[in-house]
């Protein structure tokens, strides 16, 4: 399991994500599929699989932040 962003591949995997943020690899899976303009996660395929550049999901992780009232 991973602890750190650091520890994180430079190319994840939905379950690293799964891992990572303590939900399930279901809902990482619908994270995939929603288009990136409604919250998605960026990814690509290859073959069957999906795969995360860990970049882009930083990235993600930075849009989720709510803005600070």
């Amino acid at each position: 399991m991973f602890q750190t962003i650091e520890s994180l591949p430079d190319i994840i995997t939905a379950q690293h994500i799964s891992d990572y943020l303590h939900i399930s690899r279901r809902r990482v899976y619908e994270l995939l599929e929603i288009p990136e303009s409604q919250g998605g996660i960026r990814c690509f395929s290859i073959g069957i699989s999906k795969r995360v550049d860990k970049r882009d999901f930083l990235a993600w992780i930075e849009r989720q932040k709510k803005p600070v009232s």
